[in-house]
């Protein structure tokens, strides 16, 4: 016997036609540079998508071509997001927070024919281009400021299509995208996404049990879009039907407040530094702005402190913890409450919505420790494998290798976690990050977090020192809040009781700020170099 049903490509074609037959009033805003708001509607959108695929036709684009994208968040963005796949391209985003010589590498890797970039962003490209060779560059003006020699203009780009693009077949296990992880330990690998692992992530983003995005709602993705699919924002929302509002360069707390105020925002997503600017502001203003009610953020990146998630529910707004990857296209878990958990006490709610979350439908996760899989108990520790429709298999032209990936084929996290009877998955640090003092393990996320719940601290990260002693011990580096004062004394007694005493650091270094990840995480493997002969008795 065989199914009746009829065999459709699942393509994100299918989300650019639905975005202008469905909602062609619905609203784009984008802040440019200067400030001002630029806002056009869906059926613009579509139009200019279209004009985009069929001017890289007409300018040599072939099937599987690279093209690359070094952008902020904005509308002319969103069209590459949809215009390069309609094509038969592979959009490719550029991290451009990451050093002049990975952004060449990763284009020379990933053999990228084409570049789209943003006309304010052209110095950092001058630092690249003399590493690469792209076969034509195209850049995106803001305010018409005079093109650099070997490059074009974007617009001119859209009107040398003449309203004649018709779709190339594509299969759904087509590539439509690709990037490349951050780097941190060895050099970026490429990660290619196809039309079917992008369109089945995201229906499943837009579960209400994930990000739950309306055609009702208008969503604000402060995370970039040239990392991991800003967590499937943009095809969560075309697909929706939603208000999106992209706020360019202006990250900071005050920018993005006025955002949320002015457009009515309902649904955010960015990583914890930028909730914490966000939380910043409407201590120091209170009562500045006026959001939705229930405005929601979903927030990723790195682990988020309990004390952040408690302070912003206080003031209606309510954070939702995710987990995954540039691997897994990201999402791979979220933390929502389930039905029967909704009546526990405070403690445990909160200590639940603080966790990574349950494994979203069809990822399949499992915790591997040194005799097999672990236990669901919350207490037995392992490396949190994962595997799914929307999680890698390899690496763009790298080999397999058993660091990355097991024999039966399970992504290996380089996480460390453990789960609870009800499936929450509860990171307790990196693989390379644990600290082993005296043959016990020690997890540095547990104590970051703990330690940014103090009152007086803005961030705190955690790092094993070598120990003349014990082998290792952990040393925490802590940035105090503008106008509060701390000291090491205090945290000890803050921690106290929260941690065994050989669990608690051994000492403490306060800092202005932290070096982060060109993704926003504690980068520590810097840290560790720079406290490597850390000499033991200060403070």
């Amino acid at each position: 016997m065989r199914s009746t049903m009829m065999q459709y490509p699942l393509t994100l074609n299918q989300f650019l036609e639905r975005a202008d037959k469905f909602y062609p009033t619905r609203e784009i805003v984008s802040r440019l540079p200067d400030k001002t708001l630029h806002r056009y509607s869906y059926a613009d959108f579509h139009r200019r998508s279209l004009r985009l695929a069929e001017g890289l036709q007409r300018a040599g684009l072939r099937r599987g071509d690279r093209v690359a994208t070094l952008m902020w968040n904005h509308y002319a963005h969103l069209e590459a997001y949809f215009g390069v796949p309609a094509a038969g391209g592979v959009l490719h985003t550029l991290n451009l927070r990451l050093a002049p010589e990975e952004i060449a590498y990763i284009v020379n890797h990933a053999e990228d024919r084409f570049v789209l970039v943003d006309d304010v962003l052209w110095p950092l490209f001058e630092k690249i281009k003399p590493l690469v060779n792209p076969e034509r560059v195209f850049v995106f003006r803001f305010g018409g400021a005079a093109l650099a020699p070997g490059c074009e203009d974007y617009e001119a780009l859209l009107q040398t299509a003449r309203g004649e693009f018709a779709y190339p077949e594509i299969d759904e296990n087509d590539p439509c995208g690709m990037c490349y992880t951050s780097g941190t330990t060895g050099r970026p690998k490429g990660v290619v996404y196809s039309h079917r692992s992008s369109v089945l992530h995201a229906f499943c983003a837009a579960m209400v049990d994930s990000l739950a995005l309306r055609a009702a709602d208008c969503v604000l993705p402060v995370v970039p879009m040239f990392h991991a699919n800003a967590w499937a924002v943009p095809y969560v929302a075309i697909m929706a039907g939603s208000k999106i509002v992209f706020p360019g360069l202006q990250l900071d707390g005050e920018s993005v407040c006025d955002l949320f105020e002015s457009e009515r925002v309902t649904v955010s997503c960015g990583v914890p530094t930028v909730w914490l600017g966000v939380l910043q502001m409407l201590r120091a203003h209170p009562g500045r702005w006026q959001f939705q009610p229930g405005l929601r953020m979903t927030c990723g990146g790195s682990a988020v402190p309990e004390s952040l998630i408690r302070n912003f529910a206080e003031l209606d707004m309510h954070i939702v913890q995710g987990w995954g990857m540039t691997e897994t296209s990201p999402l791979a878990t979220l933390s929502m409450l389930k039905p029967e958990l909704l009546d526990a006490g405070d403690e445990q709610r909160f200590a639940l919505r603080a966790k990574q979350g349950v494994a979203l439908p069809f990822v399949d996760l499992r915790l591997m420790g040194e005799a097999g899989e672990q236990p669901w108990d919350g207490q037995s520790v392992g490396e949190v494998q994962v595997r799914g429709p929307w999680i890698t298999g390899s690496y763009y032209q790298l080999s397999q290798s058993a660091e990355s990936f097991t024999p039966d084929g399970w992504l290996r996290t380089g996480d460390v976690g453990v789960v609870d009877a009800h499936g929450y998955l509860k990171l307790t640090d990196r693989t390379k990050d644990l600290i082993k003092s005296g043959g016990e393990w020690i997890s540095s996320v547990d104590l970051e977090n703990a330690i940014m719940g103090h009152t007086a601290v803005l961030e705190a990260a955690v790092i094993a020192v070598p120990h003349p002693k014990w082998a290792e011990r952990p040393l925490a580096v802590v940035v105090p809040k503008p106008g509060h004062i701390i000291d090491a004394a205090a945290l000890r007694e803050f921690l106290a009781n929260k941690f065994a005493k050989w669990q608690l650091p051994e000492a403490y270094s306060f800092v202005d700020s932290i070096p982060r990840t060109s993704t926003g995480k504690f980068l520590k493997t810097k840290l560790r170099e720079m406290y490597r002969d850390w000499k033991w008795g200060e403070t």
